[in-house]
């Protein structure tokens, strides 16, 4: 059995998501599966370094499969793209020790976040940015994200119900940069709890919009319950950008 490591890009704006749903096979690896499955001529499961949400998009998503197969690569990606729907393709494909597992195995993840500030909307970027029409002050919110960089309990910044899984995760940088009328958030980390990106971006997008200070963010991680941060934004400003691995 060869375990083939993959990279994936794909538009998610018409899927339910990354993970495989029973009630619908419009979700990421419900598709990749069908098409796999079909090359390899049985069943087979496509792991993913982890989930996105409907309606998110990835340029960098991981995800690896286990194949009996005497086609080489590059056969295997020309038809792996070939059958796939167009919003959806795997840009690079390797053969990877039988020990290598896409989540298991994540040392960290780079996401982006996408915010369309202008007076006016955009009838292209509108299912890949989150339009806010009110300016936003960058200075506010770049002071802001240092408070988030670094090692903290994050369950306040996340839609985690109570677990006993760990919610400490470590953020190692927050950039924020305008180009032209869009700006760009890049979050870099060990791994984040489910929408964890997109309150904090609802969290940082309240201080530059002047509804709250940057003082904002102490006082929830002291509170530490999700109803003291921000609102979750939407998940077509989200892309997953870069799995690492050690």
């Amino acid at each position: 059995m060869k375990n083939i490591r993959m990279i994936i890009e794909y538009d998610g704006s018409r899927y339910k998501g990354w993970q495989r749903l029973k009630d619908t096979d419009q979700t990421i690896q419900g598709k990749l599966e069908g098409v796999i499955s079909e090359l390899a001529g049985k069943p087979t499961e496509v792991i993913g370094s982890g989930r996105t949400d409907a309606g998110a998009h990835a340029h960098g998503q991981v995800a690896n499969f286990q194949i009996k197969s005497d086609m080489s690569l590059k056969e295997m990606k020309q038809y792996i793209n070939h059958y796939l729907p167009q919003d959806i393709v795997v840009k690079d494909l390797q053969q990877v020790s039988a020990r290598f597992h896409s989540r298991y195995n994540v040392s960290g993840k780079k996401y982006a976040y996408y915010v369309l500030n202008d007076s006016i909307p955009s009838a292209f970027l509108r299912k890949y940015s989150y339009y806010i029409p009110e300016k936003l002050d960058i200075v506010a919110m770049k002071k802001a994200a240092e408070g988030l960089v670094g090692t903290h309990d994050f369950i306040a910044f996340s839609s985690v119900k109570k677990t006993n899984k760990s919610t400490v995760r470590t953020i190692k940088e927050i950039n924020i940069e305008k180009k032209g009328q869009q700006i760009e958030f890049t979050f870099v980390g060990d791994g984040f709890l489910h929408n964890m990106i997109r309150i904090m971006m609802g969290t940082l997008i309240d201080i530059g919009m002047g509804e709250e200070k940057v003082s904002y963010i102490d006082k929830i991680f002291k509170g530490g319950k999700r109803e003291v941060a921000g609102k979750t934004v939407p998940a077509q400003g989200l892309f997953l950008m870069e799995v690492y691995y050690d």
